[in-house]
């Protein structure tokens, strides 16, 4: 019986049934093309494991035909020498890198800073020159007689023009 079959029978999804048998370890045939092939003792494997589920036991204690319970376990890490090696060479590289990072972080601020300071020299000629030439116009416009100022410059009293009546623009003379 395939997998379909034998979920349909227990009533539950074709991965359910392949995840129960991953997870519980059942030993089931496969056919060439490396699907499962359950027998009348694996149907009754599979109905243990779904009575158990059903009265409420997870699946990681789930027993299966008097096998002892499922437990993960850990496993430590194996310190070999050649990979303490590599992990200190790694960790050495990256501190040499961090290292190297800020010394361009530190020369680059200071890069910034003398741009500044150049920037702010440069801002304080400019306002000196601004001055000078400020107090070289105050200079020149008092020292100007009223008669020599350009005709835009003096103010002109305007006309005030008179409304016509629409009468005598229409027919005025």
């Amino acid at each position: 019986m395939n997998t379909s079959a034998a979920a349909k029978l227990l009533g539950v999804s074709p991965s359910t049934i392949q995840r129960w048998v991953k997870q519980l370890g059942l030993r089931t045939e496969r056919n060439e093309l490396g699907h499962y092939l359950f027998s009348e003792e694996d149907i009754n494997l599979l109905k243990q494991v779904q009575d158990q589920l059903n009265q409420g036991i997870i699946l990681q204690d789930v027993t299966v035909n008097g096998k002892k319970t499922r437990k993960g376990t850990v496993q430590g890490e194996t310190a070999e020498p050649a990979m303490e090696k590599i992990y200190l060479k790694i960790s050495e590289l990256e501190q040499r890198l961090n290292g190297k990072a800020d010394d361009v972080v530190s020369y680059q601020l200071l890069q910034h800073r003398s741009e500044i300071e150049e920037l702010q020299k440069e801002n304080a000629r400019l306002l000196k020159r601004i001055e000078v030439l400020e107090a070289r116009t105050a200079v020149k416009s008092r020292s100007l007689p009223a008669d020599t100022l350009l005709v835009f410059d003096q103010e002109k009293p305007r006309k005030k023009l008179k409304k016509k009546n629409i009468f005598t623009m229409l027919f005025g003379f």
